[in-house]
């Protein structure tokens, strides 16, 4: 769904031009002067921040801090925003391309309403503290220890003190940042009050195109739907621990559920994933996967930073750093269940920028919406525990599959469903931080946890431990985009099945060397990129609004 073509498009540009309104022609000078000094100056800030987060250097941090304000400063311009406002209330933009163009630089420019200074400070504050998260590493009896470290302990050790200390070890950085986030909060509170907004969070879901009633309807549905079969898989799961540990259900801790969060279900089943992805190299198997749905990634990887070293990111990310082709992913590989699936993500995102269709204007090559990249990303990291993926990627026997099947589909239910209560945590705790910087956050945080996720919170006084999760800092007032994507990508596959693939059930469905799979994706959702509002690219693209239905019949039974 390519939205010019090649040459026919030029032709109709050309033909259009000539038809454009007085504004239009107005606009159209406006956007190419504005394209000639944000491309280069984006992609120099894209590529500085790159290196930073895999050197940890503080000369790259210094470098991104001053790129990132002066990014920043084209948009504080309050003549370009009158210029844009008035362009927009005149109602004579009319070509669909331009029209789209201008609102998301309507929003964009929405911040030429603050006060400089106080935004300068906001990105020198949110800058230092990356910096410090990346730079901290935890600690277990003194000795220092990466997430890869603290993720293996509580994935494969036993003993219940080494477990606990390794939780408290991937915590110790949110103590050490707390008080500066607190702060951040408060500044990025004044900023947005100063032009008519309640308070940050309700800024960024406005100016994301997102109305914040909305996503409370739905992360209520969503509590509804998961509420129950939740606490049935998570008592079955607490008596599987209990059982492992020697310990009373009662007895189970933060500590003894795999992940620092408890955003991912323990592999505790009868099946160990991680055994069959540890002969396999991760890497290769992503390049082999993308590449037989007719999306090869070999150029991407080629540019990416893959691997775990000192002062690097520990986590993962997709990064389009110029829209002109530059796409990369930064992680840590582990031949794991865990990294199968991150590196399977992030490449979801990575496809979603490199096939953006060029021809498209500079300004709309990027995703329809932050969360439409979630969801790309989550359809593809899903495959990890797809039996049927597994059994033709690993080359597994049917009889290797049949006792994969099962538990995989366990896995991957729970999972969902266990992200949903998860989400529900994030959604709630960020939108009263952000009401209230000031309150007990400590505590509100393990109130939220006990009600949605059922882990019962440590005893003694509660530590800033949450501060840990850097999303608060580098992606606020995001989290909820995660969720909306499951729920997207649940769409996208009820889709392919019964229109693309032309399946009755998705019953042995592996999405692997099928061009179908990369066809579609290409035509109906990377190649429009932001041509499209993202509510109007999911009717195009599945034939009708986001629902958390089709989340429900794939996951809830």
């Amino acid at each position: 769904m390519r939205i010019w073509q090649g040459t026919l498009g030029l032709l109709v540009a050309l033909i259009l031009a000539g038809c454009q309104t007085p504004q239009e022609r107005q606009l159209q000078a406006f956007i190419d002067r504005h394209v000639a000094v944000v491309d280069p100056l984006r992609a120099e800030t894209n590529r500085t921040m790159y290196a930073a987060e895999v050197s940890g250097d503080k000369a790259d941090f210094d470098k991104l801090k001053q790129l990132r304000l002066r990014l920043h400063e084209i948009y504080t311009n309050r003549d370009d925003f009158v210029l844009l406002k008035r362009l927009k209330e005149s109602g004579r933009v009319r070509d669909p391309l331009l029209r789209r163009q201008l609102d998301k630089l309507y929003l964009a420019y929405l911040d030429s309403r603050m006060d400089p200074d106080l935004l300068k400070q906001i990105i020198e504050l949110s800058t230092s503290i990356t910096e410090r998260y990346n730079n901290f590493r935890g600690t277990i009896d003194g000795e220092p220890v990466t997430m890869s470290d603290i993720y293996r302990i509580m994935t494969t050790e036993g003993h219940t003190p080494l477990r606990q200390k390794a939780w408290r070890a991937s915590k110790q950085v949110g103590n050490a940042i707390v008080e500066d986030y607190r702060r951040l909060v408060r500044m990025r509170n004044r900023a947005v009050r100063a032009i008519g907004f309640d308070n940050y969070h309700t800024y960024v879901l406005t100016t994301g195109e997102q109305d914040v009633s909305e996503v409370d309807r739905v992360f209520a549905e969503l509590d509804a739907l998961t509420r129950g079969p939740f606490a049935e898989r998570k008592a079955e799961l607490d008596r599987i621990l209990a059982a492992d540990y020697g310990l009373a259900v009662e007895q189970l801790r933060p500590w003894h559920y795999h992940d620092p969060f408890f955003q991912r279900t323990p592999l505790v089943y009868e099946v160990d994933l991680d055994r069959y992805y540890a002969d396999h190299d991760v890497v290769q198997l992503c390049r082999d996967y993308y590449a037989g749905v007719g999306l090869p990634v070999d150029d991407i990887l080629a540019r990416s930073d893959l691997y775990d070293k000192p002062g690097k990111n520990p986590h993962a990310f997709a990064e389009d750093i110029d829209r002109h082709g530059d796409v990369r992913i930064l992680a840590n590989v582990n031949n794991d269940e865990r990294w199968m699936e991150t590196t399977l993500h992030e490449l979801g995102h990575a496809v979603y920028f490199k096939y953006h269709d060029p021809d498209l204007p500079y300004l709309l090559r990027e995703p329809a919406h932050a969360f439409t990249t979630e969801a790309a990303a989550m359809f593809f990291g899903r495959l990890s525990r797809n039996a049927a993926w597994m059994q033709t990627m690993l080359g597994l026997s049917h009889a290797q599959q049949a006792e994969l099947e099962e538990v995989t589909r366990r896995y991957l239910e729970f999972q969902q469903i266990l992200f949903a209560r998860w989400a529900l945590v994030m959604w709630h705790f960020e939108k009263a931080v952000y009401a209230d910087p000031d309150q007990d956050l400590n505590t509100l945080w393990w109130d939220l946890v006990e009600r949605y996720q059922l882990v019962h919170r440590p005893e003694g006084a509660p530590d800033a431990g949450w501060a840990s999760k850097l999303h608060f800092t580098v992606a606020p007032c995001y989290y909820h985009n995660y969720m909306l994507g499951e729920l997207l990508a649940s769409q996208w596959h009820a889709h392919l099945v019964a229109n693309v693939l032309g399946e009755a059930s998705d019953q042995d469905i592996s999405y692997t060397n099928d061009k179908r799979i990369g066809r579609y994706f290409r035509d109906a959702v990377f190649g429009p990129a932001a041509g499209y509002r993202w509510d109007e690219m999911i009717r195009r693209s599945t034939g009708h609004d986001l629902t958390a239905d089709h989340f429900a019949r794939q996951f809830i039974r």
